[in-house]
């Protein structure tokens, strides 16, 4: 009996991980174009659209829109191959939890689950597409995890039961820690007009959390009672094209303090109002600064690193309307991402290696 050609290469980095997927497939031929994906979704092209992808890379369109919408793999087993090697990086390390609650626009009600709803991203009501996604944060190093699509109530298919976001989160947290996943700290967006609900399940499952927050989100007080300020502290945003700005960040108490404290960041803080302002909302005992070793940069990558980069790899360049076929290409764009992070993290394990090397070499 012959024996299966290999696959064709593509570049090394991507050979070398796609490899860990390879049983997943049951053809040499579907293994390339999850190898090839991988090469188009890096690629410097300005839409990552699938007939974007096969034209760059010399290929057959429909060949490739067959692979993510018809060929035989199964996604559960692609995900649980991803979350494996993730595990594996991690080591059993506990990482920052991001709940990022983003979502594109798309015209027209073709596409499974577009409606008008709110865009957190976007901070408005648009016709679109929003899903709840799961990322490990840390070393400085995104990991995205699960992600999960919201369903509007008028766009349920027959069978299927409502969700509000906060159930959907506490899905996520819960087959994480199915999964023996650990993480200390839950870093929120914000969830529109369901902050109760979404205290609730993280004290549900005894979670510190940071989650941002509208600027007229509701505080009730006694009549004798009113706002106090602390003082403006001085920090840096980092963003993520390496930009600094210079901010300030106080917190506000609502007649005493209890055990949810409220925070302000703004970049003027004479005109606050005009400009940059973030409000945050935390059940951290201490001060956001003392509790948290880089609580800004934990925002910036909310903000920036994981909305930015998830949207350069291809997330919203679907051009699909069935939903188990666009949750396919998401799954292949988290694996995308998640072999860029795990680029970096060897090559920082590489650095902290030669650092030590020197400092070992010094000593001798």
């Amino acid at each position: 009996m012959a024996q299966p050609r290999e696959a064709v290469t593509t570049i090394t980095f991507i050979d070398n991980y796609c490899a860990s997927y390879k049983h997943l497939f049951p053809e040499v031929r579907s293994f390339e174009f999850f190898k090839w994906l991988h090469l188009g979704l890096i690629s410097d092209i300005n839409r990552k659209s699938l007939p974007a992808i096969a034209k760059h890379l010399g290929l057959n369109n429909q060949a490739l829109l067959h692979f993510v919408t018809e060929s035989p793999w199964q996604l559960q087993e692609l995900r649980n191959q991803r979350l494996s090697l993730i595990r594996q990086v991690l080591q059993g390390r506990s990482f920052t939890l991001i709940i990022d609650d983003s979502g594109d626009k798309k015209k027209g009600k073709t596409t499974d689950y577009v409606d008008r709803q709110y865009i957190g991203n976007l901070g408005t009501v648009e016709n679109g597409i929003v899903s709840i996604n799961a990322y490990a944060f840390i070393d400085g190093l995104i990991f995205p995890l699960i992600f999960k699509i919201f369903k509007p109530p008028k766009r349920l298919k027959p069978g299927e039961t409502f969700k509000t976001k906060p159930q959907l989160i506490a899905e996520i947290i819960e087959e994480l820690q199915e999964r023996r996943f650990k993480f200390d700290l839950v870093l929120a967006d914000t969830t529109y007009g369901e902050y109760d609900a979404l205290i609730h399940i993280f004290n549900q499952f005894q979670l510190n959390f940071v989650t941002a927050i509208r600027s007229n989100h509701g505080f009730w007080l006694a009549p004798t009672q009113k706002p106090r300020y602390t003082s403006w502290k001085k920090f840096h945003r980092i963003f993520s094209n390496g930009k600094i700005e210079q901010s300030y960040i106080r917190e506000i108490i609502f007649g005493n303090r209890r055990e949810l404290r409220y925070w302000q960041i703004t970049n003027n803080k004479e005109q606050s109002s005009e400009n940059y302002t973030l409000f945050l909302m935390s059940n951290l005992p201490k001060s956001i600064t003392s509790a948290v070793e880089n609580p800004y940069g934990l925002i910036t990558w909310l903000e920036y690193g994981c909305k930015h980069s998830k949207n350069y790899i291809g997330w919203s360049d679907f051009r699909i309307t069935n939903y188990e076929q666009i949750e396919r290409w998401w799954e292949i764009v988290c694996s995308v991402y998640c072999m860029l992070s795990m680029q970096f993290h060897i090559f920082q394990q590489k650095s902290n290696q030669q650092s030590q090397n020197e400092k070992t070499e010094l000593i001798a």
